[in-house]
């Protein structure tokens, strides 16, 4: 190093021979501060002089000896290397879009005898970097498995690596004994999560930071995968005939299951006016499968089963529709209203179910002897026998209705 040191001095002394005598000795105004630049950015040190005279100013990167520039003139063969001056009392030495080669100790030196100098350091920061090799992918494991993610990252000063779900829930940490802890960030370059439930499927975010921005992130899923289940919130509906019915099953499966309908005992069911299919996402392991049946028909009443597979296996559940009697939509068919001429009650003969053809009778056609309860159909027949026996009923009906009355 002195020499290198020496050649500079003998430089600078030989360009001030003979100017000594009567002229003050140059000083230092003030040290040079340290500096601490990120990579990429200008660095530019700052050598304040009083009373230079017809002294020289030079600049040295001292841990490599490489003298800079003398005075005004650049001496390295650095091209990102320019000096420049104030009122020849301010130095400057100028280093452009520093790199980690830059970083180290710069002497300020003026040629007196002996050789006044001072230095001052210059520290290059780095932005946080992950190390690819050594930084984790999506990663998938087993439900009840262990899943272990890994960030590396470099950068000046060493960076500190931190966790935290994407989702904002809080991660489940076990320890070696198998105690569990919850916490929302956790600290250190590997993520180890132990006996993993579903609840623990998601995007976690790895973070790099030094204090040099910017900060890095990187996402990593982790999917945990388990046979599908299936649950059902009704297993027996019912619903009256020309009504509307949703059948409903909650899915959970990972990976994604194939999810479909089946009318008991195996008929796919197909999505039609008559049968509306919904599948709809609720988290990224749970789904919310229906189907509503549009103006639900006797033969639709059943059993219906709702099936979930994927690459682990397959699951069913199964739903029973019955139907309500008496408060449905279906419109009971009465026989039609028709205004009866003379023609039904008498002026016309009818055949008598008897051996004599001939013998005619002018009774009150049968069509005109029927009796209908609420739902439409026939509750008395056209016989004489049924007429006589329901009148019956009606009579003792009245006699006791009467008598009740009397009573009170």
């Amino acid at each position: 190093m002195l020499v290198p040191l020496l050649i500079l001095s003998t430089a600078l002394a030989a360009a001030n021979i003979g100017k000594h005598g009567g002229i003050e000795v140059p000083e230092f105004g003030e040290p040079i501060t340290n500096l601490t630049v990120a990579i990429g950015r200008d660095a530019t040190f700052e050598c304040i002089v009083v009373n230079l005279g017809n002294f020289r100013v030079g600049w040295v990167k001292a841990d490599t000896k490489a003298i800079q520039a003398i005075h005004e003139h650049v001496i390295t063969h650095n091209p990102r290397v320019s000096v420049s001056h104030s009122d020849h009392s301010t130095w400057y030495l100028h280093i452009k879009n520093v790199q980690e080669e830059d970083r180290g100790q710069y002497m300020c030196q003026i040629n007196t005898d002996p050789m006044k100098s001072q230095m001052g350091s210059l520290d290059v920061v780095i932005p946080p970097d992950f190390i690819t090799e050594e930084t984790s992918g999506d990663t998938m494991v087993p439900e009840g498995g262990t899943a272990r993610v890994s960030c590396r990252a470099r950068g000046v000063p060493p960076p500190r690596v931190m966790w935290k779900r994407e989702d904002g829930q809080e991660i489940v940490v076990r320890d070696h004994t198998g105690a569990k802890s919850k916490t929302h960030t956790y600290q250190g370059e590997v993520l180890k999560l132990t006996k993993i439930s579903r609840s623990e499927m998601g995007t976690y975010l790895c973070i790099a930071s030094n204090g040099v921005p910017p900060t890095v992130s990187k996402r990593i899923h982790i999917s945990v995968h388990f046979h599908p289940v299936i649950q059902v919130p009704n297993q027996l509906v019912g619903a009256p005939l020309g009504t509307d019915v949703t059948l409903e099953c909650y899915v959970e499966s990972s990976p994604k299951s194939i999810n479909y309908w089946v009318k008991d005992p195996g008929e796919l069911i197909i999505p039609s006016e008559h049968h509306e299919m919904t599948v709809r996402q609720k988290s990224m392991f749970e789904a919310e499968m229906t189907m509503t049946i549009k103006n639900i028909r006797r033969e639709d009443l059943g059993s219906y089963i709702c099936v979930a597979k994927n690459s682990l296996g397959d699951v069913e559940s199964k739903i029973r529709l019955y139907e309500i009697p008496g408060n449905d939509r279906h419109v009971d068919q009465y026989p039609d209203e028709r205004i009866t001429s003379d023609d039904d009650y008498g002026t016309e003969a009818y055949d008598d179910e008897t051996e004599n053809d001939n013998v005619k009778s002018n009774r009150v056609p049968d069509r005109a002897n029927k009796w209908y309860a609420n739902d439409g159909k026939t509750v008395v027949a056209n016989s004489h026998a049924s007429i006589a026996k329901h009148t019956t009923a009606l009579t003792i009906t009245i006699i006791f209705l009467h008598l009740f009355k009397t009573i009170l």
